[in-house]
Protein backbone atom coordinates (compact mmCIF):
# COMPACT_ATOMS: atom_id res chain seq x y z
CA UNK A 1 0.00 0.00 0.00
CA UNK A 2 1.63 3.27 -0.84
CA UNK A 3 1.85 5.79 1.59
CA UNK A 4 0.82 9.49 0.78
CA UNK A 5 3.66 12.07 0.69
CA UNK A 6 2.94 15.24 3.61
CA UNK A 7 3.82 18.16 2.81
CA UNK A 8 3.24 22.02 4.24
CA UNK A 9 -0.14 23.07 3.30
CA UNK A 10 -1.16 26.33 1.47
CA UNK A 11 -2.53 27.83 4.96
CA UNK A 12 0.51 26.62 7.23
CA UNK A 13 3.06 28.72 4.83
CA UNK A 14 0.97 31.25 4.83
CA UNK A 15 0.66 31.20 8.01
CA UNK A 16 4.85 30.80 8.46
CA UNK A 17 5.49 33.58 6.34
CA UNK A 18 3.15 36.37 8.22
CA UNK A 19 5.19 35.25 11.40
CA UNK A 20 8.53 35.24 9.87
CA UNK A 21 7.55 39.25 8.34
CA UNK A 22 6.49 40.54 12.23
CA UNK A 23 9.29 38.89 13.42
CA UNK A 24 11.36 40.74 10.46
CA UNK A 25 9.21 44.19 10.98
CA UNK A 26 10.21 43.89 14.60
CA UNK A 27 14.20 43.45 14.08
CA UNK A 28 14.35 46.47 12.13
CA UNK A 29 11.54 48.83 14.15
CA UNK A 30 14.31 48.37 17.26
CA UNK A 31 16.99 49.05 14.80
CA UNK A 32 15.70 51.89 13.87
CA UNK A 33 14.53 53.17 17.04
CA UNK A 34 18.65 52.72 18.27
CA UNK A 35 19.26 54.48 15.39
CA UNK A 36 16.89 57.63 15.99
CA UNK A 37 18.48 57.10 19.85
CA UNK A 38 21.52 57.33 18.85
CA UNK A 39 21.42 60.18 16.29
CA UNK A 40 19.40 62.38 19.24
CA UNK A 41 21.70 61.45 22.15
CA UNK A 42 24.90 62.57 19.19
CA UNK A 43 22.88 65.90 18.96
CA UNK A 44 22.13 66.45 22.28
CA UNK A 45 26.25 65.90 22.98
CA UNK A 46 27.27 68.67 20.47
CA UNK A 47 24.77 71.10 21.76
CA UNK A 48 26.30 70.93 25.26
CA UNK A 49 29.91 70.58 24.07
CA UNK A 50 28.53 73.96 22.04
CA UNK A 51 27.25 75.62 25.33
CA UNK A 52 30.21 74.11 27.54
CA UNK A 53 32.77 75.98 25.39
CA UNK A 54 30.79 79.26 24.69
CA UNK A 55 29.74 79.58 28.43
CA UNK A 56 32.63 78.06 30.13
CA UNK A 57 34.65 81.36 28.37
CA UNK A 58 32.22 83.96 29.04
CA UNK A 59 31.80 82.70 32.86
CA UNK A 60 35.71 83.08 33.34
CA UNK A 61 36.02 87.02 31.56
CA UNK A 62 33.17 87.85 33.83
CA UNK A 63 34.99 86.26 36.88
CA UNK A 64 37.57 88.89 36.05
CA UNK A 65 35.77 91.67 35.34
CA UNK A 66 36.77 94.74 36.94
CA UNK A 67 39.95 93.20 38.18
CA UNK A 68 42.55 96.27 37.03
CA UNK A 69 45.18 94.91 39.73
CA UNK A 70 45.85 95.42 43.24
CA UNK A 71 44.91 98.53 43.92
CA UNK A 72 41.16 100.49 42.76
CA UNK A 73 40.63 102.43 40.01
CA UNK A 74 40.85 105.65 41.59
CA UNK A 75 44.59 104.69 42.56
CA UNK A 76 45.09 104.06 38.62
CA UNK A 77 46.83 107.03 36.99
CA UNK A 78 45.80 107.60 33.19
CA UNK A 79 43.00 104.94 33.69
CA UNK A 80 40.39 104.63 30.76
CA UNK A 81 36.88 106.00 30.96
CA UNK A 82 36.38 102.18 30.31
CA UNK A 83 37.52 101.20 33.86
CA UNK A 84 34.74 103.31 35.59
CA UNK A 85 32.03 100.53 33.73
CA UNK A 86 34.02 97.09 33.53
CA UNK A 87 30.40 95.77 32.75
CA UNK A 88 28.04 96.80 29.91
CA UNK A 89 25.35 96.12 27.96
CA UNK A 90 22.81 96.76 25.06
CA UNK A 91 19.81 95.08 23.37
CA UNK A 92 18.35 96.72 20.03
CA UNK A 93 16.02 95.54 17.25
CA UNK A 94 17.27 91.51 16.43
CA UNK A 95 20.57 92.33 18.83
CA UNK A 96 21.88 92.31 22.50
CA UNK A 97 25.09 92.68 23.46
CA UNK A 98 27.77 92.21 26.60
CA UNK A 99 30.74 94.33 27.37
CA UNK A 100 32.99 92.89 29.70
CA UNK A 101 36.69 94.96 30.36
CA UNK A 102 38.45 92.17 31.95
CA UNK A 103 42.07 90.49 32.97
CA UNK A 104 43.42 88.61 30.32
CA UNK A 105 44.82 85.61 31.69
CA UNK A 106 47.18 83.59 30.35
CA UNK A 107 47.32 86.70 27.77
CA UNK A 108 45.38 84.46 24.87
CA UNK A 109 44.33 87.23 23.52
CA UNK A 110 48.15 88.90 21.94
CA UNK A 111 47.97 92.37 22.89
CA UNK A 112 46.60 93.45 25.66
CA UNK A 113 44.11 96.27 25.25
CA UNK A 114 45.81 98.24 28.30
CA UNK A 115 48.41 96.96 30.83
CA UNK A 116 48.55 98.20 34.35
CA UNK A 117 51.81 98.74 36.13
CA UNK A 118 51.26 98.42 39.82
CA UNK A 119 53.40 98.20 43.13
CA UNK A 120 50.36 97.43 45.01
CA UNK A 121 50.75 99.62 47.71
CA UNK A 122 49.67 102.93 46.59
CA UNK A 123 50.85 103.34 42.91
CA UNK A 124 49.37 102.32 39.81
CA UNK A 125 50.12 103.36 36.03
CA UNK A 126 47.39 102.62 33.02
CA UNK A 127 48.86 102.10 29.97
CA UNK A 128 47.42 101.57 26.13
CA UNK A 129 48.21 98.05 24.96
CA UNK A 130 51.55 96.72 26.45
CA UNK A 131 53.53 98.25 29.30
CA UNK A 132 57.02 99.11 29.73
CA UNK A 133 58.83 96.21 31.68
CA UNK A 134 58.25 96.42 35.41
CA UNK A 135 60.22 97.52 37.35
CA UNK A 136 61.04 95.78 40.58
CA UNK A 137 58.29 95.69 42.99
CA UNK A 138 56.02 96.22 40.28
CA UNK A 139 53.58 93.75 38.93
CA UNK A 140 51.72 94.27 35.33
CA UNK A 141 48.08 93.51 35.04
CA UNK A 142 47.27 92.74 31.43
CA UNK A 143 43.66 93.94 30.25
CA UNK A 144 41.60 93.56 27.42
CA UNK A 145 37.81 94.41 26.25
CA UNK A 146 35.69 91.77 25.05
CA UNK A 147 31.81 92.51 23.25
CA UNK A 148 29.97 89.30 23.19
CA UNK A 149 26.83 90.00 20.60
CA UNK A 150 23.99 87.79 20.33
CA UNK A 151 22.49 88.25 16.37
CA UNK A 152 21.17 86.01 13.60
CA UNK A 153 20.95 83.13 15.55
CA UNK A 154 24.64 83.48 16.63
CA UNK A 155 26.86 84.45 19.63
CA UNK A 156 30.01 86.16 18.90
CA UNK A 157 32.85 88.14 20.00
CA UNK A 158 34.66 91.16 19.00
CA UNK A 159 37.63 92.96 20.42
CA UNK A 160 38.97 97.04 19.81
CA UNK A 161 42.16 95.41 18.35
CA UNK A 162 40.18 92.52 16.69
CA UNK A 163 36.30 94.86 15.61
CA UNK A 164 35.51 91.98 13.27
CA UNK A 165 32.77 89.94 14.88
CA UNK A 166 33.76 86.65 15.23
CA UNK A 167 31.64 83.43 15.40
CA UNK A 168 31.70 81.38 18.69
CA UNK A 169 28.61 79.14 18.06
CA UNK A 170 25.72 79.32 15.84
CA UNK A 171 21.81 77.73 15.99
CA UNK A 172 21.67 80.06 18.76
CA UNK A 173 17.48 80.14 19.57
CA UNK A 174 17.70 82.78 22.65
CA UNK A 175 19.91 84.77 24.64
CA UNK A 176 19.24 86.26 27.38
CA UNK A 177 21.38 88.43 29.95
CA UNK A 178 20.06 89.44 33.76
CA UNK A 179 22.66 90.67 36.56
CA UNK A 180 22.30 89.81 40.27
CA UNK A 181 22.32 93.60 42.44
CA UNK A 182 22.92 94.13 45.79
CA UNK A 183 21.14 96.31 47.92
CA UNK A 184 24.08 98.54 49.02
CA UNK A 185 27.60 99.27 47.55
CA UNK A 186 28.62 97.57 50.36
CA UNK A 187 27.15 94.11 50.54
CA UNK A 188 27.90 91.64 48.65
CA UNK A 189 25.09 89.59 48.66
CA UNK A 190 22.46 89.12 45.87
CA UNK A 191 19.15 90.24 46.09
CA UNK A 192 17.58 89.75 43.07
CA UNK A 193 18.26 89.46 39.45
CA UNK A 194 17.89 92.52 36.73
CA UNK A 195 18.57 92.48 33.33
CA UNK A 196 19.02 96.15 33.35
CA UNK A 197 19.84 97.55 36.45
CA UNK A 198 20.35 101.27 36.93
CA UNK A 199 23.39 101.28 39.39
CA UNK A 200 26.53 99.19 37.53
CA UNK A 201 28.24 99.48 40.86
CA UNK A 202 25.82 96.99 42.64
CA UNK A 203 26.44 94.24 40.25
CA UNK A 204 27.73 91.64 41.78
CA UNK A 205 26.94 88.52 39.40
CA UNK A 206 25.83 87.27 35.69
CA UNK A 207 23.39 85.24 34.93
CA UNK A 208 23.27 83.74 31.64
CA UNK A 209 20.19 82.07 29.43
CA UNK A 210 20.79 80.35 25.93
CA UNK A 211 19.38 78.40 24.05
CA UNK A 212 20.60 75.95 21.26
CA UNK A 213 18.71 74.61 18.34
CA UNK A 214 19.61 71.20 16.57
CA UNK A 215 19.66 72.40 12.51
CA UNK A 216 18.52 68.69 11.91
CA UNK A 217 15.69 68.58 14.36
CA UNK A 218 17.07 65.59 15.81
CA UNK A 219 16.63 66.74 19.22
CA UNK A 220 14.58 69.16 20.54
CA UNK A 221 15.66 72.71 21.73
CA UNK A 222 18.21 72.87 24.47
CA UNK A 223 18.26 75.76 27.03
CA UNK A 224 21.51 75.90 29.67
CA UNK A 225 22.15 78.48 32.48
CA UNK A 226 25.14 79.56 34.01
CA UNK A 227 25.76 82.27 36.97
CA UNK A 228 29.10 84.02 37.49
CA UNK A 229 30.07 85.70 39.95
CA UNK A 230 32.21 89.42 39.43
CA UNK A 231 35.20 87.89 41.87
CA UNK A 232 37.46 90.64 41.89
CA UNK A 233 35.71 93.68 41.55
CA UNK A 234 37.38 96.77 43.56
CA UNK A 235 34.97 99.71 44.38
Amino acid sequence: MRRRARGFSLVELLLALAMGLVLVLGVSQVAINSRTTHDSQQAAMLLQDDARFVLGKMTRDIRQAGMFGCLATAFIDNAPPAFDRPVSWSAGAGAKSLTLVTADVGNESGKPDWTVLSDCTGTAQAYAGNAPVPAPGQIRFALRQLTYIFEAGQLKVSTPAAPAKAVLVDNVQAFDISFGVAAKPASTEVVRYDPSPADVSLIRSVRILMTLRDPTDRVKDQTYSVVAALRNRLG
